[in-house]
């Protein structure tokens, strides 16, 4: 995609709504699993502008656990126009937690794969505490395992956030499968909301059009508008060669024809989740 194609393909305000800041300056977690790439704020409003990009979310690295100061100083560097998902242990305070959001923090990431310090008992603990500041949990696992959690996610009275289209380890042949099935029946419910991106890490097809996760985004899209959101994933950590981020943007028009609805997947609904303003 062209940067003038671009500036006609987005909205004002649109949103990425999943990056991360990496910096050698901070420490690593005892349970990080690699060594990330030096990713400065600088770099990525390089891309954010390329892209015609305008608000983010900086979503809490893996690798520095429940050290969140360098999203939080990312967040701040952008006053207005950023956003964060911090990880946080099951006994944090609500002192701690109000801290939090007045450093522009609107989520808790909880991460099911390699790297994530927290497993499935802190689930609902951590939706208990987050929920009088309208937090959400931004939920990451395998979705091929969605039917078996759809019950106690059904059940949580915090909205959710879905990372990478579901994050399905091995991409469904077709959206009939139960899983995406057991997907589709928790947006149903109207409390949560899945981002279309990352398909780079779960496709068998690959680029450029990661085919078999480009059936799942755009029956999402198509299905569920009001319940989708967009993001880069930039840095891209673990990838070998990194995907072009254009291209990445690219595949929402691929996914959906619809300019009301890339309005909605890429302004209204990040507005909506991370408490933007209008």
């Amino acid at each position: 995609m062209t940067h003038a194609a671009a500036d006609a393909f987005l909205p004002p305000g649109a949103c990425d709504c999943h990056m991360h800041v990496y910096d050698q300056a901070y420490p690593l977690a005892p349970t990080a699993t690699f060594k990330p790439p030096q990713a400065s704020l600088a770099a990525y409003q390089t891309v954010q502008k390329q892209l015609g990009l305008s608000r983010v979310v900086v979503v809490q690295p893996t690798a520095y656990g429940f050290d969140n100061r360098c999203t939080l100083n990312a967040v701040a560097a952008m006053p207005g126009q950023a956003r964060g998902v911090a990880m946080v242990r099951p006994e944090v305070t609500q002192a701690e937690l109000e801290a939090l959001h007045a450093g522009g923090i609107r989520g808790v990431r909880m991460m099911m794969l390699a790297g994530g310090p927290l497993g499935w008992d802190a689930l609902e603990p951590l939706a208990g505490k987050i929920a009088a500041l309208g937090w959400h949990i931004n939920l990451q696992f395998n979705g091929c395992d969605m039917l078996q959690h759809l019950p106690r996610l059904q059940a949580l009275g915090t909205p959710l956030v879905l990372d990478h289209t579901g994050k399905f380890l091995s991409p469904p042949a077709s959206t009939d499968d139960p899983a995406f099935v057991a997907l589709c029946r928790l947006l149903d419910q109207g409390r949560t909301w899945i981002k279309l991106s990352a398909p780079y890490e779960t496709s068998r097809q690959g680029a450029p059009t990661y085919g078999d996760v480009g059936l799942l985004a755009r029956s999402l899209a198509n299905r569920y508008p009001q319940r989708c959101l967009w993001a880069s994933n930039w840095p891209h950590p673990n990838q070998a060669v990194p995907p072009q981020d254009a291209v990445l943007l690219g595949l929402l028009s691929h996914w959906s024809a619809n300019a009301q609805d890339w309005r909605r997947i890429l302004v209204d609904n990040p507005q909506a989740v991370y408490g933007f303003a209008a």
